[in-house]
């Protein structure tokens, strides 16, 4: 009867454990806190308006319907491309005012001069920019990141 008592306590608190880490999970926000809006660009790399992106290591920012705050293209190797929203995914409400000229400005990524990481300037978050990862800074979430498609010619960028 004993062993039977602690198999069902044990059962039992399996399943009120179990309830909770559920329960806690489907409270997580899991999605980034920004919405991006429909994208679908195709652009041209070898064009000589992106020749930037002539050869891997190369980047260049495009423009996109709103609410995005605009597309980072960057050519990983001569076939691969990887896109990034600009909009950070840590206060993308966010704008922050630069001295010279007490010019304000509303949170937009850029890459840095290292051409490795990119940089929200309002927040300090920072992200690598090989996959978009956090890397640094008070975000939480990676980058929003499109679909790419290269067919050697065209590149396409979607959601």
């Amino acid at each position: 009867m004993l062993l039977k008592t602690n198999f069902l306590n044990g059962l039992f608190f399996l399943m009120i454990t179990a309830s909770v880490a559920i329960i806690v999970s489907c409270n997580e926000d899991d999605d980034p806190p920004i919405q991006t809006g429909y994208v679908n660009i195709t652009i041209y790399p070898d064009a000589t308006e992106y020749i930037e992106l002539n050869s891997p290591g190369g980047y260049v920012y495009l423009n996109a319907n709103e609410p995005s705050r605009g597309i980072l293209v960057y050519r990983l190797t001569m076939d691969e491309f990887k896109a990034y929203e600009r909009t950070p995914t840590y206060k993308p409400d966010s704008c922050c005012f630069f001295t010279s000229g007490n010019v304000k400005i509303c949170s937009r990524v850029i890459v840095e001069d290292n051409g490795l990481f990119i940089n929200d300037t309002c927040t300090g978050s920072k992200w690598l920019i090989l996959d978009g990862s956090v890397q640094n800074g008070p975000s939480k979430y990676p980058l929003v990141s499109y679909q790419t498609f290269y067919d050697g010619n065209a590149l396409t960028i979607s959601n």
